[in-house]
Parts: C-alpha cells; sequence; structure tokens
C-alpha cells in the first residue's frame, strides 16, 4: 500500500470535505493517508519546502510550486461572494488605507495576493494568523485588516465594519469565480498516482455532500469553538460545485489570476499546466 502525506486546515470546509477519506468512508484506492491539519499559512509553507506530498494550498503560494505541484481537480475552495473582506473600526472607504496599517492573514495567502492586486501601493502589511486580525484592528494594532474564513460571519461583534470586499471586487472586474485555496499534489508522484488522488479526492467531496451528518463530530471536534451556525454557513459558502470540478471557467479564473500576479512581478511565471487533465490521460502533467 501506498503511504502519502496530506496536509490540510482545521477550516470546516476542509475537514468536512476529507472526513470521508481519512475516516475511511470511501476507498483509497491502494493508498494510505496520513493527515495534519495546521492553519492555511503554515500549508503554504509546508508546500513550498515540499514537506507533504498532497496539501490544501492558497491559490498565491501555488504560485511559488507550479514547477513542483499540480492542482488536483476536486477539494479546492473557489466561487462566488466567498471572497475575503478588509473591515476597519475608523476607516470607511477603500482610498483611506493608503499609508495604513493592514494586517493580513499570511503573506502567501490568496487575502494577500487580492490585496496587493487591489492596490499595490499598499504596503505597512502586518502578517498574522487570521483567527488573531480582528482582535488586532479591535485593539487599534492595525488599522484595518483582511479576514478570512469565519471570519466574515462575526467581524461584527468586534465593532468592525466592512471596507471593501476583495472577492466582489474581483468578480465584479473579472466576470470569474474567486479562486482561493486548492489541492496541490507533487508532479513527481506520476500520472498513475495523481490519477488516483484525483478519483479519490472527488469521491470524498461527493460522499461529504451526500452525508453531511456523519460529519458532524469531525467538522465540530476542530471548529476551535464556532457555533453551529456559524460553522454550517462557513460549509455551505465554501463547499460547492467548484469543489467538484472547476470546470473551463474556474481554469480560466485560475490562469487569469496567475497571469495579474506575473504582471505585477509578485511571483515568478510558469508555462506548467495548472490542473490534472479532466480526461485519464495524465500525460501532460511534467
Amino acid at each position: 500500500m501506498q503511504s502519502l502525506t496530506l496536509g490540510y486546515s482545521p477550516c470546516p470546509n476542509d475537514t468536512f470535505l476529507f472526513y470521508p477519506l481519512i475516516h475511511h468512508s470511501i476507498s483509497g484506492n491502494g493508498i494510505r493517508f496520513v493527515e495534519r491539519l495546521e492553519d492555511v499559512e503554515t500549508l503554504n509553507r509546508l508546500a513550498m519546502e515540499e514537506a507533504l506530498d498532497v496539501c490544501k494550498v492558497s491559490y498565491h503560494a501555488f504560485a511559488y510550486i507550479r514547477e513542483r505541484y499540480i492542482l488536483l481537480r476536486s477539494g479546492g475552495a473557489m466561487g462566488r461572494g466567498c471572497g475575503p473582506l478588509i473591515v476597519s473600526k475608523r476607516l470607511s472607504v477603500p482610498g483611506e488605507l493608503k499609508r495604513k496599517k493592514i494586517a493580513v492573514p499570511g503573506q502567501f495567502t490568496t487575502a494577500c495576493l487580492l490585496l496587493q492586486l487591489f492596490d499595490p501601493t499598499l504596503t505597512e502589511l502586518i502578517f498574522l494568523p487570521f483567527h488573531e486580525i480582528m482582535t488586532a484592528v479591535q485593539e487599534d494594532q492595525a488599522d484595518a485588516g483582511v479576514i478570512i474564513h469565519e471570519s466574515r460571519f462575526t467581524y461584527h461583534s468586534y465593532g468592525l465594519h466592512k471596507v471593501l470586499d476583495l472577492g466582489e471586487w474581483w468578480e465584479k472586474s473579472t466576470g470569474l469565480p474567486l479562486p482561493l485555496g486548492g489541492i496541490a499534489a507533487k508532479r513527481s508522484l506520476g500520472a498513475v498516482t495523481l490519477a488516483k488522488l484525483s478519483t479519490i479526492v472527488r469521491a470524498s467531496v461527493e460522499y461529504a455532500r451526500n452525508h453531511p451528518s456523519e460529519t458532524f463530530s469531525y467538522v465540530h471536534a476542530h471548529s476551535q469553538e464556532m457555533s453551529d451556525e456559524v460553522c454550517s454557513s462557513h460549509i455551505a459558502l465554501y463547499v460547492n460545485d467548484f469543489s467538484l470540478d472547476p470546470g473551463p471557467e474556474g481554469e480560466r479564473a485560475a490562469e487569469l489570476l496567475f497571469t495579474r500576479g506575473e504582471q505585477l512581478g509578485l511571483f515568478p511565471s510558469s508555462r506548467a499546466p495548472l490542473f490534472v487533465p479532466a480526461s485519464s490521460s495524465l500525460s501532460d502533467v511534467g
């Protein structure tokens, strides 16, 4: 049996999608997974160090590892109405962000990339774990913060208000869904294993969506005291049809995100294929 390391976050959408795979509700197809749960920025750095065979990564981080990893078609986070928000206690409009300290959930998060694409002159960035950002803004350690995950449902309770929805900005400027994170696998695993991984992860997503109650205990065990309502809203927002397959529209969105970043010189360019092919032929993954 082949053993592979698998990294994903304790966020409800990830634990929801990977529960069937980790708890053997579906077949591993000859692969045994050794899971590792970490916050998104830790996962990004582990992938950049090639420390994991298969790993949930931000699209921003994936831009740096495209030559060594390829995205599986299932298990990712992409969609509409699910982008990062810029929130503040005192600032009201995007123009007021100039020369202000902005807390961001990690240097290699897609949230950070979107902020840079929106306005490259916003350079006074403070990098914090995503769950510390709202407190930092509330306590005036930062003038504004870019929030992700379940924070979009709870920032009002910190006395904060929305300055800008970066996902909405992306969607209006491109007409495309927003790519947030994907499941990256080492290209060196080879075509056969990559094909198996694509099948397995899709089956896990499908099973979770068809049997949500089975995932409940596992999801809530890792949800950091999140309320049932917020947990359910989180899953409903980030688990959608794009979690099964990006399709042509999702592929265009990912390509455009990387093109825009390359044009600003934010990361190296690459011609490597982004996704494992949808067909059974996986010869073009190197």
